[in-house]
């Protein structure tokens, strides 16, 4: 299997988690749950294998996708199907980068997974023909790192004061957001403003994903685990409230979690129909 990663030039790395391509994937499950993180992704399929969405209830095909695609900022759990010998590349931006380079409000693409042209147009088509004939993975993010060049837009940059909040939300998961929310230098309204239009979600709503993913994070390292301590100690008004959120964001009871036995490399995704 081949599995690199790309490094932006400091002016636009600020805007990307991790650009990454994978070839020779084979995964052991056909459907697998991804929970929300709070990002935007732009998705290029190398191997002209169809993706699938499904209902998160019942597992009936929603949806297919080919070439490229972008998957908005999701505020619950996403299923998707998983293949063999997949190849893909896949951008996946900060959660205050995405809007420079989409050049359209975060909010607008909220649980969606969108057919790539929808946003870019057809050009996103062509790049993806030429990723396909350039031989390297390096010779690929150059591909990418040109357009994403190209389609960069400084006027839509965040400001660096919701940057610096953004942060200060995501090192302080467990904290009270009233008190980070008073340290904003503008209005209440305005900051939900700025955060629908930049990240997508309210302020509220991202905090709860970020403290969701903490926990997943506090379950990988433990090998007992007390609800009871975890609910408390992450801020959860009484260990109800910890199951109905920690069932909202995964789709599976806490208990049922467990007994899944996922592997400590799963933070974000889970297969469903795992073999053997």
């Amino acid at each position: 299997m081949i599995f690199e990663q790309f490094y932006l030039p400091s002016n636009l790395k600020k805007h990307f988690e991790s650009i990454l391509y994978f070839k020779g994937l084979s995964p052991d499950h056909s459907i697998e749950r991804i929970v929300p993180t709070g990002h935007v992704f732009v998705v290029f399929e190398l191997d002209n294998i169809p993706r699938n969405t499904y209902d998160n209830e019942t597992l009936a095909q929603i949806d297919t996708f080919t070439k490229v695609w972008v998957s908005g900022t999701h505020r619950n759990f996403l299923s998707i199907s998983a293949h063999q010998k997949s190849e893909m590349l896949v951008i996946q931006f900060k959660p205050t980068g995405a809007f420079p380079f989409l050049h359209c409000p975060i909010q607008k693409l909220n649980d969606k997974v969108v057919s790539a042209n929808e946003i870019f147009g057809k050009e996103i088509f062509k790049l993806r023909d030429e990723i396909l004939l350039a031989e390297t993975p390096q010779s690929k993010f150059e591909l990418v790192a040109n357009w994403l060049f190209e389609r960069f837009d400084s006027k839509k940059e965040a400001p660096d004061y919701l940057l610096t909040f953004t942060e200060r939300l995501q090192k302080e998961p467990f904290s009270n957001l009233k008190n980070i929310v008073d340290s904003y230098p503008a209005t209440q309204k305005q900051l939900i403003e700025h955060f629908k239009k930049y990240v997508g979600l309210t302020p509220k709503y991202y905090h709860r994903i970020l403290r969701f993913n903490e926990i997943l994070k506090l379950i990988s390292q433990k090998e007992k685990i007390s609800w009871t301590d975890i609910a408390y100690s992450c801020d959860y008004s009484d260990q109800s409230h910890f199951i109905k959120e920690f069932f909202l964001f995964s789709g599976f009871n806490p208990q049922e979690f467990i007994k899944m036995e996922f592997t400590k490399e799963q933070t974000n995704f889970f297969p469903l129909d795992k073999r053997g």
